[in-house]
């Protein structure tokens, strides 16, 4: 018998993903996210063509990945930028890396807990898969925009604090 991840799910953590989405878009792209119902993630599935990862550390563990249609990423890249970068461009990877630390930092600053951060990781390329903590729910909240669909993936957790 599996552990039941879905009565591990912190509603509260994600619905600080959700407004973090929605906030970043607007803000700073200036784009209105629509958000789907938030649904779980059982198997390792592929992911759209463009990925920024950031993982967490402290006293929280894993990571959030924003997954993005190929289309979908460019628009959004460029209207945040203003530039319309070539997918194989440094810039475009910097670009949707900053727009997934965006969402991510923004979610973390309400966690209420000692978290950090990492570095963003961008992913491009049709039907990849990012391996993620398994002992963890991972909660996929799909979006739309006027510019395509992307996905939000929270596969975080809790942790106790390391004592020095």
């Amino acid at each position: 018998m599996g552990v039941d991840l879905k009565s591990q799910i912190d509603t509260a953590l994600i619905a600080l993903f959700v407004k973090s989405t929605k906030n970043v878009l607007s803000t700073m792209i200036g784009v209105e996210a629509k958000v789907r119902k938030p649904d779980l993630r059982n198997d390792l599935q592929p992911t759209h063509d463009v990925s920024g990862i950031v993982g967490f550390t402290g006293e929280m563990t894993g990571s959030v990945i924003i997954s993005f249609h190929e289309e979908t990423a460019r628009s959004l890249v460029k209207s945040f930028t203003m530039e319309d970068y070539d997918l194989k461009s440094d810039d475009f990877a910097d670009a949707v890396g900053e727009i997934c630390n965006m969402i991510a930092g923004n979610a973390k600053k309400d966690f209420g807990i000692d978290a950090g951060i990492s570095i963003p990781n961008v992913v491009i390329g049709r039907d990849h898969y990012v391996t993620r903590l398994r002992d963890v729910p991972c909660v996929v909240i799909p979006c739309v925009t006027e510019y395509g669909e992307f996905s939000v993936e929270v596969n975080i957790k809790k942790v106790s604090p390391v004592a020095v």
